[in-house]
């Protein structure tokens, strides 16, 4: 297996986690919140999908999803169209309600689409490519790229781990 094809399987499962885990859900089950502190299935969704959608058009020198194509006037929230979720209270987790799940899925799914013609055009060489020099050490393509994938699966698990007590209830 090469990285590409690694990134590529990865990026795939955390797809079809979101996928699993909103389809077949009502609007009010998908804003299900365990306490006023805990996150929706929504809002993780929506906040899993800016982070893979923020970070890699930041790698790939591309513009967000989010904006280009019109996804934050469908979402209609309050947010600056910069928010990514991170550092959000419980009023901003509140806020991200859907009418529908189509409208998570479809939005991980446009983003999806323009990780993966990203990821498999990146060589093992690239992987070493700094991407932020804001830390130190400063952050590599390869280290960017893990960690959202790291960041997306613990959320899709989240989001999952949500819908099991739902559907319990």
């Amino acid at each position: 297996m090469t990285s590409v094809e690694l990134l590529v399987d990865a990026f795939g499962r955390i797809r079809a986690v979101v996928h699993g885990t909103v389809e077949g859900l009502t609007p009010e089950q998908l804003a299900v919140r365990l306490d006023d502190d805990a996150n929706s299935i929504a809002w993780l969704v929506w906040h899993l999908t800016r982070i893979q959608d923020d970070h890699i058009a930041d790698v790939a020198k591309t513009d967000q999803i989010w904006t280009s194509q019109g996804w934050v006037e469908r979402f209609g929230l309050s947010f600056d169209a910069r928010d990514t979720g991170y550092g959000h209270r419980r009023e901003d987790v509140a806020e991200v309600n859907v009418d529908s799940g189509d409208l998570l899925v479809d939005y991980h799914d446009a983003v999806h689409e323009q990780t993966i013609r990203y990821v498999e055009r990146v060589t093992d060489a690239d992987l070493d490519r700094i991407v932020d020099e804001g830390w130190d050490p400063p952050i590599t393509l390869g280290v960017r790229l893990v960690s959202v994938v790291n960041d997306n699966t613990e959320h899709a698990g989240q989001a999952a781990f949500v819908r099991g007590i739902v559907e319990r209830r």
